[in-house]
């Protein structure tokens, strides 16, 4: 419905014109909401099918021994139950935060380093080259890179043997004992992942004012207390989102230690998504690997709980 609207003049004629009604607006309406549901459609249907889908079936099914071929059977909270009596799966776990540890915290102290040290004084190209180099690695395949590096951790013919030979010192079994083998899986991890965290950290950097620290020279602190006293405070929201996607990042490890040793020798590079892995595609025990795979989640969320919860101590907003 429209209105017409008569415009007299002094010294012109009359004009007529048509203002819109409040039916036209509400079609207007109407069609930006079907257009906006026609766009958002795609994405809602693959979130309901490969998120939402997927999470209901494996809340259901932890609860059911289930191998693919025959009907699941329930069994209560049997495949809970199972992994705290399961070895493997108790040294799984604890390989798990073993390496989280030691990973998150290298990976953290080697991008703090670093990116303070590209943001020191230096040409900007070169700055640039740095950031470019530090953050190669991360687009390369976790798969290609495992096998690159287990070759030149190899004791009979590796490089890394070699050049240490050139010293003196005799092959180290990189990949055959324990403690080397978790060595190599933390190195590999952290070179091709710190680059992430470094770009973030790098950021954080760039926000700090220049004028605080050349207040603070004045005052004569340089070097480790401007460190101590402006960069750390500074920094600590951008060091809180980092640690958080790291330590959840380093929980679900699989590649690496896949592809590297196999979990071996023994069980002693084995974590808790290999075990996940093997449980329902080796074993094709479906239920139980859906049960493990709830403990991950429930142990990645209380992680980070706790991330947050000491966060209101230690991270300065102002």
């Amino acid at each position: 419905m429209s209105t017409i609207v008569k415009v007299s003049a002094a010294s012109g004629p009359q004009q007529e014109f048509k203002t819109k009604g409040p039916g036209k607006e509400r079609g207007k309406q109407k069609g930006g909401k079907r257009l906006a549901a026609l766009f958002l459609a795609p994405t809602i249907v693959g979130i309901t099918i490969f998120t939402l889908i997927p999470i209901v079936a494996s809340l259901t099914l932890a609860f059911f021994r289930w191998d693919i071929i025959s009907a699941p059977e329930f069994v209560g909270v049997d495949n809970f139950t199972s992994i705290g009596a399961d070895p493997t799966i108790r040294r799984a776990f604890l390989n798990t935060i073993g390496f989280v540890v030691v990973a998150v915290t290298l990976q953290l102290t080697a991008s703090i380093g670093l990116a303070v040290l590209v943001q020191s004084k230096m040409p900007s190209w070169l700055r640039t080259f740095f950031r470019s180099a530090f953050f190669f690695p991360l687009v390369l395949s976790a798969a290609s890179v495992s096998i690159i590096m287990s070759y030149l951790f190899n004791q009979n013919f590796g490089l890394v043997n070699q050049i240490i030979g050139l010293a003196g010192i005799p092959a180290v079994p990189w990949l055959t004992s324990q403690s080397g083998a978790m060595v190599v899986i933390i190195l590999v991890y952290v070179w091709q992942n710190f680059g992430f965290t470094f770009l973030l950290i790098i950021g954080g950097l760039s926000s700090i004012p220049v004028e605080m620290y050349e207040a603070s020279s004045i005052d004569g602190a340089t070097g480790w207390k401007q460190f101590k006293n402006i960069t750390l405070p500074l920094l600590s929201p951008t060091l809180l989102v980092a640690s958080v996607m790291a330590i959840i990042s380093a929980l679900q490890i699989f590649d690496q230690p896949y592809v590297i040793t196999r979990g071996g020798p023994g069980d002693s590079t084995r974590t808790a998504v290999m075990v996940i892995y093997e449980t329902a595609f080796k074993q094709l025990d479906f239920g139980r690997a859906f049960a493990i795979g709830i403990v991950l989640t429930l142990l990645i969320m209380l992680v980070t709980a706790i991330q947050f919860r000491l966060s209101r101590r230690f991270v300065h907003y102002n």
